[in-house]
């Protein structure tokens, strides 16, 4: 789709939907700007994950185990 045929388009909605539209646009270049980049923010969905064994070793000692198992 050619930008004219989009702004003939959006010339047709009514304001409400323009706002709609603009919206949906500044969400979509967020998003894949994102991607573009490489830049996401780090996920910390791990966090607590060896709460279990935080008495048992210190972080230096799993370190160590870490390059044991690769």
């Amino acid at each position: 789709m050619r930008h004219e045929e989009l702004e003939v388009k959006i010339r047709e909605l009514p304001d409400y939907l323009k706002m709609e539209v603009l919206d949906y646009i500044e969400f979509l270049l967020k998003k894949y700007k994102d991607k573009k980049t490489g830049k996401r923010k780090f996920k910390f969905e791990w966090e607590g994950g060896l709460s279990e064994i935080r008495e048992k070793f210190t972080s230096v000692e799993l370190q160590h185990r870490a390059l044991e198992w690769r």
